[in-house]
């Protein structure tokens, strides 16, 4: 038996149009699919990344700490860049972590915590 291929987060929200503009908008995903009338699902994308956003179940949870969804990207500066000046929420400039990877952090307008990473070489 072979293990999972592939895992997709399932963000929850609760201002269902406001948030997938934001994936769309803001943050360059490509809205796939919907479900529902009105739409209370999505399915959005960018390059190899997937993504389900759900407001059928309510918004999300809040929390003290912690990432919703980790994203592995070739360049955080440049996506950083890209992302602050469509007005993402940053909670997070791009800073190199003592493992190795060059990160930032955004809010989307529910509160879900994504985090970009690319390799970097680790801090002396």
């Amino acid at each position: 038996m072979s293990g999972p291929r592939r895992a997709t987060p399932v963000l929850r929200v609760g201002d269902y149009p406001r948030v997938v503009a934001y994936w769309r908008d803001v943050l360059g995903f490509t809205v796939d699919e919907e479900g529902g009338d009105p739409p209370r699902f999505a399915i959005v994308s960018r390059g190899a990344a997937v993504v389900f956003l759900d407001a059928w179940h309510g918004p999300p949870t809040p929390r003290a700490a912690g990432w919703d969804v980790y994203f592995h990207v070739d360049d955080a500066d440049l996506l950083h860049a890209a992302f602050a000046a469509a007005g993402a929420h940053v909670v997070r400039a791009p800073q190199t972590t003592v493992y190795g990877m060059r990160e930032f952090e955004l809010l989307d307008p529910d509160g879900n915590r994504l985090c970009f990473g690319a390799d970097a070489p680790v801090p002396d």
